[in-house]
């Protein structure tokens, strides 16, 4: 426990700097622009999670191969790892950022963004997608660190571009009035500084990421083993998002009060799930390094107390969001919009039942793809697609905005009914397949 939480609280820290990038554009939006730009930024969220979280799945699965060759000791195998992790990630990044850029209205055509928010909406997405390569840059490398053991560094590097974000923030939205547009230039521009200085830092202090002649060398064998890792936990994050795709569509056609209301408790749920994924990151490289070493019992214990602390968190977390949801609400609606200020408390306080399933959920997703078994944490992603996608397209026409509301946690409960035996099972296979290497 003591290994896993102290890897585990820069890299919590270093995710709620990341989702503060999120809350103070919507602060200072919602603050300074009104209710209709903070609609406008938060329409599409679900697709910027689809679009960002396959960036951030992917170059998190292409860090478990190199945590496992590290945890092995094989520091040749590591560094060619690393080299087509970088190779790949360029390619990825011309190709999303192409595609994203040249379908960004015919995105927000589907999510049925309301005209009267339509033009806020379109200039903050497309901005968000001209930063794709930098999202992709400091998230590989931030993997690769963390696949060494080091989530201090990432962390740092996020503090700076943290500070410098609100500052981007008041600069472009208050000085410069651009508006939307003016919030996710600061977000990328932010974004783009820590992965520039993740990069320089690895270049001058990480000996042993110094590439030879033989390191920088494309591998079919490598190349397969990144995309067998990263692919399926990139897809994971998109084919959850999905799900919250087809919510949000439902939640848009509710009209642009349950639009605001759900942006602003969207952005509280985001912030509070940060330590779930940083105790899953944890658990996970832990497991990778253990599975290379050869250390089963170790894997099982990582799990059982990354899942303890991440199930208690998240009833703790759920009791605040209960009783607390409409003042933190406050941070991003003034208190004259009553009927926002409704919306978002009732979405937090019905989020709160359900929050400790969460810790459930990803610390036994998570393990499944340390262990490399990428494909069966996959399916978890798609039972919460398939549960949103009802309730959105069933319930909402039913109850309404309380569907909405009810929409997260049946997902949550469907996936973790999969994935906590799954995991039990993958990490039994693990143990058979280290017990027949050390046979051999």
């Amino acid at each position: 426990m003591k290994l896993i939480l102290m890897f585990a609280v820069p890299l919590l820290i270093g995710n709620l700097l990341q989702q503060t990038y999120n809350i103070i554009d919507a602060a200072i939006v919602g603050r300074i622009l009104g209710t209709d730009a903070l609609a406008g930024v938060g329409a599409s969220s679900s697709v910027q999670f689809l679009v960002l979280g396959f960036c951030s799945g992917t170059c998190t699965g292409f860090g478990i191969p190199v945590a496992k060759s590290f945890g092995a000791g094989k520091q040749k195998e590591m560094r060619n790892y690393v080299f087509n992790a970088m190779m790949l990630t360029m390619g990825l990044a011309v190709i999303m950022t192409a595609v994203c850029t040249l379908l960004c209205p015919w995105i927000l055509h589907i999510l049925s963004v309301p005209e009267d928010i339509y033009t806020n909406a379109y200039q903050y997405l497309l901005v968000i997608f001209l930063g794709i390569p930098f999202t992709l840059l400091y998230n590989l490398l931030s993997s690769i660190l963390r696949s060494l053991g080091d989530s201090r560094t990432p962390f740092i590097f996020l503090v700076i571009s943290t500070v410098l974000n609100i500052g981007l923030d008041l600069l472009c939205i208050i000085v410069l009035k651009w508006g939307c547009a003016g919030a996710a230039i600061a977000t990328v521009t932010a974004q783009a500084v820590s992965g520039i200085l993740c990069l320089i830092f690895i270049r001058k202090k990480v000996d042993i990421l110094r590439m030879s002649k033989e390191s920088c060398r494309m591998k079919r064998n490598t190349v397969g083993n990144l995309l067998a890792m990263g692919l399926p936990m990139g897809l994971q994050f998109s084919i959850t998002a999905i799900g919250s795709m087809v919510m949000q569509a439902a939640n848009n056609g509710l009209g642009s009060v349950y639009v605001s209301g759900f942006t602003a408790g969207m952005r509280i749920k985001q912030f509070t799930m940060c330590p779930f994924d940083a105790i899953g990151s944890a658990v996970s490289v832990f497991c990778g390094q253990n599975l290379g070493a050869g250390k089963v019992d170790r894997i099982r214990k990582g799990i059982r107390e990354g899942m303890g602390i991440a199930v208690a968190y998240g009833a703790m977390i759920g009791l605040v969001l209960i009783f607390c949801g409409r003042t933190l609400s406050l941070l991003f609606i003034s208190r004259e919009s009553v009927a926002v200020l409704d919306a978002a408390a009732k979405y937090l306080r019905c989020l709160g039942y359900f929050y400790w399933s969460l810790g459930l959920l990803n610390i036994c997703r998570m393990s499944t793809q340390g262990i490399g078994f990428s494909g069966r944490a996959v399916f978890s992603g798609v039972t919460e697609m398939i549960a949103r996608s009802v309730v959105s397209l069933v319930f909402v026409d039913l109850f309404g905005y309380t569907a909405i509301c009810f929409a997260d946690q049946t997902a949550w409960v469907s996936a973790s009914l999969y994935i906590v035996p799954t995991c039990m099972l993958c990490v039994r296979k693990a143990e058979n397949m280290i017990a027949e290497t050390k046979g051999e």
